[in-house]
């Protein structure tokens, strides 16, 4: 149930074409029709030049990786008195040089400041440190500074295709981290697949950081890793494959909930997918109070996690003729049948770049609500968690908090929607302060 190799993931590319084609009436309209014809969307059209009889154009296209685009080059050059003149993949070139940098807080223009802030005035707060641990959360940035830690063996639906190849999403994390909430993240690549080896490696180098964040480590090794890591590390540790997808469901889910008006809590709720992602989902809900838990793999070993906690593993079928609300992730494309749909479910389909089922096709099969992954982004979780955390100075990552995460987010939807816009600054600060509330209420509890 959790096949996810990659012949069945399709990419989706953007490229931007320069063409130069007569200033005549109809003639860009040819150029937009072979482009149609071809398959793919026309996403930005500009005049950028004028010459004496002729424009030079630029279009962005997107188009599946699956179609040559050498083919559209060779249509378009075939058109009367029209020509490719270049071209530039746009997520290649804004990934030049990487996407983040580190850079000094201080400026370090005189000999004072540089004595100051290296050798020698920085020998006294190594010193203060040394006598008070606790002063590394004044004089240093570790309370800003997250580990992004991966093996490459669950990159996006791509697979294990190795750490190094994966850098390029710690570091997407890592600029989000900066951009959403100013927190620098430092992508950590570890080239080692037994867990033992990487949970002495992260517990290793954990000094160095506020807090950890697994990302795209594959199960079963991934709820190993972090098990044993939130008992060796006193810092908060983090896995998002898990828990951020998690989180961004159950908000989407209470939106919905809240739309049709019925309490989440009394429904029988089915995960179609045990993997990472699907046994955090299973997990936050059941710890949100929702009664009956199912779900289906055919990985024996996860539908025994699924019964430790306190689940009820089924086929498919029985799932969906059981539950009320069924979330899917498992990376199969058509998995859910429209006569599988019952009438009144609520269907979230999360696998990317196809779901399960349409959200059109189960809406047209009985389902009450439905939506797809699109919707669904762990960004709107991670960002916020990690900086009220850190905030907080607490030492780990509790379900109140993700629970506060979830319940902000479906608070902050506007005009219908399911959770807020990924880049709306506001929700992340919002979020932010959601976790900080409710972190420091557990301390104070423990005191």
């Amino acid at each position: 149930m959790n096949k996810n190799t990659r012949e069945e993931v399709i990419m989706r590319i953007v490229e931007i074409l320069l063409v130069e084609a007569p200033h005549k009436p109809g003639y860009m309209a040819k150029v937009l029709g072979v482009i149609g014809e071809f398959g793919a969307t026309v996403e930005g059209l500009n005049a950028v030049r004028r010459l004496d009889k002729e424009t030079i154009w630029e279009v962005t296209l997107e188009y599946d990786d699956t179609l040559s685009i050498d083919v559209l080059f060779d249509q378009i050059n075939q058109l009367p008195d029209t020509f490719i003149t270049g071209k530039s993949d746009r997520v290649f070139n804004r990934h030049k040089q990487g996407k983040i940098q580190t850079i000094s807080r201080v400026s370090i223009d005189s000999l004072e400041i540089l004595r100051d802030v290296y050798t020698p005035g920085v020998a006294r707060v190594c010193q203060a440190i040394q006598k008070s641990p606790s002063k590394i959360n004044e004089f240093t940035n570790i309370q800003n500074t997250v580990a992004i830690v991966t093996n490459g063996t669950a990159i996006l639906g791509l697979g294990d295709i190795g750490p190094e190849a994966g850098l390029p999403v710690m570091e997407g994390k890592a600029a989000i981290f900066a951009e959403l909430v100013g927190l620098s993240g430092v992508p950590i690549l570890i080239k080692e697949k037994d867990p033992l080896k990487i949970i002495e490696v992260v517990e290793a180098i954990s000094p160095s950081f506020g807090a950890i964040l697994l990302e795209d480590i594959k199960a079963p090794e991934c709820f190993t890793i972090e098990d044993e890591l939130i008992k060796r590390v006193p810092k908060p540790v983090f896995h998002d494959d898990q828990h951020g997808t998690a989180m961004v469901v159950l908000a989407a889910l209470l939106s919905a909930t809240k739309q049709i008006g019925v309490d989440l809590k009394d429904k029988v709720f089915a995960q179609v997918g045990l993997g990472a992602a699907g046994m955090g989902i299973c997990n936050l809900l059941s710890e949100y109070g929702v009664k009956q838990v199912v779900g289906c793999d055919l990985n024996e070993d996860a539908q025994k996690k699924l019964r430790a906690m306190g689940g009820e593993p089924m086929s498919l079928e029985e799932c969906m003729k059981t539950a009320d609300v069924v979330v899917a992730t498992t990376g199969v494309k058509g998995l859910i049948k429209p006569e599988m749909i019952r009438e009144g479910q609520i269907i979230m389909a999360l696998t990317n770049p196809d779901p399960e089922i349409e959200p059109s096709v189960a809406l047209a099969n009985g389902a009450i609500f439905a939506t797809c992954g699109k919707v669904v982004n762990n960004m709107l979780a991670f960002p916020g968690l990690f900086k009220g955390t850190l905030d907080a100075g607490v030492t780990e990552i509790t379900h109140p908090m993700k629970i506060a995460v979830s319940e902000t987010l479906s608070n902050l939807a506007r005009d219908g929607a399911l959770v807020p816009a990924s880049l709306n600054k506001a929700a992340h600060e919002g979020v932010a302060k959601a976790v900080y509330q409710a972190a420091i209420k557990q301390k104070n509890e423990y005191l």
